[in-house]
């Protein structure tokens, strides 16, 4: 059974079915959520599926893009019937690649873009790709750091994903679990012909959230917890 959850705190749908009733009923509006994993294991997907559900709500969302151009994210989305083409014609979403080479860029614009337009709902997509850009360790923690608190300082509610190699640890620079909000894992295991994935919630401030692997699948409509 769900744990309760503090009620006075504001509360996002994730646009996951399955999820909300595992951690409080949402994401903490104004929160930074890491969302990591392996390559295929659907977290382009859960971050479309979180743009999709603000947008058909009337929010106005940002997906900033390292490593996919925007025309493929939009046909990503529409093989699941979210029509981001539609969405960016009336200005409710802004859809940008960024140039890892040109991070650096990012944070210092980044908070007063979001605060101007009103945006809700922020995907930066993915943080792994900075590795390209700044080779010190401690220069990729301190860009991240910034990054991530830019975003709480603009009040949006953001998912950053950061890609992760198989059954390899949180995330790939070790502070990106430290200063988001929340962290989710997302893992998917192969025997034979057979595929399964989980998720698991590692943490999720001021939230009492339910622990373990929770499975799900990659159906029609997109991502959903089985237990849903």
């Amino acid at each position: 059974m769900p744990r309760k959850t503090n009620p006075s705190i504001e509360r996002m749908k994730s646009g996951i079915p399955g999820l909300d009733k595992l951690i409080g009923g949402g994401f903490m509006k104004g929160s930074s959520i890491l969302v990591t994993g392996s390559t295929g294991t659907g977290k382009t997907i859960l971050c479309c599926q979180f743009i999709h559900e603000g947008l058909k709500n009337g929010e106005r969302c940002m997906y900033i893009t390292f490593e996919e151009l925007p025309e493929e994210i939009t046909a990503d989305a529409l093989v699941f019937g979210w029509d981001f083409e539609k969405y960016e014609k009336s200005g409710k979403l802004t859809l940008t690649f960024k140039d890892p080479f040109q991070a650096t860029d990012i944070t210092t614009r980044l908070e007063n873009e979001i605060i101007q337009n009103n945006i809700t709902r922020v995907i930066i997509d993915s943080t792994s790709l900075l590795g390209l850009y700044f080779k010190n360790p401690n220069d990729i923690r301190r860009e991240l750091y910034k990054l991530i608190n830019a975003l709480k300082s603009s009040g949006a509610t953001a998912i950053l994903t950061a890609e992760v190699p198989k059954d390899n640890g949180i995330s790939r620079f070790g502070v990106e679990e430290y200063v988001a909000d929340g962290v989710l894992i997302l893992r998917m295991t192969t025997i034979a012909s057979s595929t399964s994935r989980t998720l698991e919630i590692i943490k999720m401030r001021r939230t009492k959230i339910e622990g373990g692997s929770h499975p799900f699948i990659i159906g029609p409509d997109g991502v959903s917890l089985k237990s849903s």
